[in-house]
């Protein structure tokens, strides 16, 4: 037999997954479930904890608790970054990903505090450094409303960026077009990326930064920027909650037999 909490939490599950309850709606108060006989204060109590544990609900004092959102937001792959959104235009990654999932946003929902490190080991790896060379940190806190969905850290080497935009704390994105604009404007026009995810427990900063409920996992991307000459322009670390978005990927498959052959 299963734990009375259990039963209560698997029960309450269910009607929030018929949707009788809907997102952004409180549940009963812990109270009025005792006394509709649900069980102890106690039972009632390890109910909503595992709701919570398994992503269904946030509790948060004031606010009781919530039933989540469950549409997370698209979060593009390639499309991105198509160089027509902000090179001819203003649509900056996270935007075009609010765009793209027909979200409202704000520029100024990125925050960023610029500056000089001593570069850490997969930053220095990326752009081919000694470990311990100073590079300029961009980082930004970038938040859908009151919530924070992730946060993003572009490491660039000096050169490239001293007297840019790119190292203006000023929040939101770097001027018209983002830092990739920055970047093509000094000369240095972004050809190709390397992505990398993965999915970890967060750390007790990044739980409270992020403002996670318990037990949700990130995910963490490493992002490697390159012009056509193979020079890295820009090495990024994201830190992403997990089911804050849904990450796709539209691409052409590639044939290399295929391209082997026509050379």
């Amino acid at each position: 037999m299963a734990p009375k909490w259990r039963e209560l939490a698997d029960k309450l599950a269910e009607r929030i997954n018929r949707g009788e309850y809907q997102p952004g709606q409180q549940l009963p108060q812990i109270r009025e479930l005792v006394a509709a006989g649900e069980g102890s204060k106690t039972t009632v109590h390890q109910a909503y904890k595992a709701l919570e544990a398994e992503g269904l609900v946030t509790s948060s004092r004031g606010h009781g608790t919530v039933v989540r959102q469950r549409v997370p937001l698209k979060r593009l792959g390639i499309g991105r970054y198509d160089k027509a959104k902000w090179r001819d235009g203003d649509e900056v990654a996270f935007i075009a990903d609010r765009v793209a999932s027909g979200r409202s946003y704000r520029r100024n929902e990125q925050t960023q505090t610029i500056s000089l490190v001593a570069a850490p080991p997969a930053v220095a790896t990326a752009h081919g450094l000694p470990e311990g060379t100073e590079v300029y940190a961009r980082a930004r806190l970038v938040k859908e409303g009151d919530q924070p969905t992730h946060t993003l850290t572009s490491y660039y080497r000096p050169e490239h960026v001293e007297g840019t935009r790119l190292v203006d704390p000023t929040p939101g994105p770097a001027g018209r077009g983002g830092g990739f604009r920055v970047l093509y404007d000094a000369g240095y026009e972004i050809d190709h990326m390397k992505e990398e995810l993965f999915a970890r427990a967060p750390t007790a900063d990044e739980a409270k930064l992020l403002q996670l409920p318990p037990g949700e996992p990130v995910v963490e991307l490493h992002r490697t920027t390159y012009t056509a000459s193979g020079t890295v322009v820009e090495f990024a670390i994201g830190i992403h909650a997990a089911s804050r978005f849904a990450w796709e990927y539209d691409f052409r498959v590639p044939d290399s037999a295929k391209d082997e052959k026509g050379q």
